[in-house]
């Protein structure tokens, strides 16, 4: 198949949706299928990978993401050659796709990554409360109405859709993550060089340092722990816009000997950074699929997080790690606390979220994901064969 994956950015950027896109792109590859990803902005960047096709694009301030209403003539040109699409942004991609591909018979699916209302309340934070959700409904139903298949990485979120209106069969596949490096060798960092000691039990979180991660609420609950448990430290692995106002925190809480903050990591040094640690924290309601847990379950870690679509629907509550019903702080601490206090317990868990991690293995998701393309591929055969279609087509030749 020429499968079109449609991302409104793309690598250099870090994210997951540009790690979910790369190794579904990889495993298709692998069996014999070509993948195009089709995005903007960057055009200098040289790609590691073939057939990255950059339009250009406006930057929007620092974030990463460019903005353009069109395609390159290049990038236009090999759209319409596609078998299949995949959407994994909605507002820029998402409407080229409908623009581009639908007309030509073309078939759509579009997996829905993101809780736009909650991340409308975490960088917004001075829009009334229920503007982001009531943005979800008024756009979210009508764009999937327009694909040929809705995608959710997790059972929850799909709810969570349904609840927001859409009425599409919505597909649950999970996003993939590449487990290889946690199943060979990996060299934990000594304790001592990350600034704990021997003695100390260690909690990770992993992640963009942005307010959608809830980290306040995640450095309140540690002060907290570190109250009932004397040797606990927190080591906070990676980057972003919020690091300088929480490193002000822990400064402000007087834990800064506890709290010790890696910058940026390159990526392939996250197992012996995750191994290095005893538990998993994570205080976000954003995730859809966290995979900064599923890794750090890969890694053997306990996790500890709060019940919502995403975390709730990974961590299995009492037996791979706790989730806590709601955003309780006195109930959150307290699990910390035990997490941190029973040995035991923790090697119990470590078993088990190793063995939890497998079903996230991007082998597997990616078939799965294959599987959904023939499917839908099969089902709209007919479409491409259409007079108005074949009319476009024949026009395309000639542009």
């Amino acid at each position: 198949m020429r499968i079109g994956m449609l991302a409104d950015t793309y690598k250099p950027y870090i994210s997951g949706v540009t790690n979910v896109i790369d190794l579904t792109k990889r495993y298709l590859e692998s069996i014999g299928h070509q993948v195009f990803v089709f995005t903007f902005g960057d055009e200098d960047y040289q790609d590691d990978e073939p057939n990255v096709i950059r339009s250009p694009g406006l930057p929007l301030v620092d974030s990463g993401y460019y903005f353009n209403v069109r395609y390159g003539q290049r990038a236009r040109n090999l759209l319409r050659t596609m078998d299949i699409v995949h959407v994994h942004h909605p507002f820029l991609s998402g409407r080229l796709a409908t623009w581009y591909c639908k007309p030509r018979g073309i078939p759509i699916v579009f997996t829905n990554h993101t809780r736009y209302d909650l991340y409308a309340q975490a960088y917004f934070p001075v829009l009334p409360d229920g503007i982001g959700d009531a943005f979800m409904k008024a756009f979210i139903p009508g764009f999937c109405a327009s694909m040929d298949m809705v995608v959710a990485p997790s059972m929850g979120l799909k709810k969570v859709l349904e609840r927001a209106g859409v009425t599409n069969h919505i597909e649950v596949i999970p996003n993939g993550v590449n487990l290889s490096a946690f199943r060979g060798v990996v060299h934990p960092i000594p304790k001592a060089e990350l600034g704990f000691t021997d003695e100390d039990v260690v909690l990770a979180f992993s992640g963009r340092l942005a307010p959608e991660k809830n980290l306040p609420f995640l450095l309140r609950a540690f002060n907290g722990a570190c109250q009932a448990f004397e040797n606990l430290g927190l080591l906070i692995i990676g980057d972003g816009p919020e690091r300088g106002n929480l490193e002000d925190r822990v400064r402000h809480m007087g834990i800064e000997d506890r709290v010790k903050f890696t910058g940026r990591i390159d990526y392939k040094d996250m197992p012996n950074y995750l191994v290095s640690a005893d538990a998993f924290v994570t205080a976000s309601v954003t995730e859809v699929h966290p995979l900064s847990v599923i890794e750090a379950m890969g890694a053997g870690l306990p996790v500890l997080g709060i019940e919502s679509p995403g975390v709730g629907d990974t961590v299995n509550d009492g037996e791979d790690g706790f989730i806590v019903p709601e955003e309780d702080l006195a109930t959150f601490t307290a699990k910390m606390v035990r997490l941190a206090t029973d040995t035991e317990l923790r090697q119990t868990m470590s078993q088990k979220a190793r063995q939890t991690s497998e079903l996230y293995a991007y082998e597997r998701t990616a078939q799965l994901m294959l599987d959904l393309y023939q499917k839908v591929a099969a089902a709209h055969s007919g479409r491409r064969r259409t007079l108005r279609a074949r009319w476009i087509r024949f026009w395309d030749q000639w542009k």
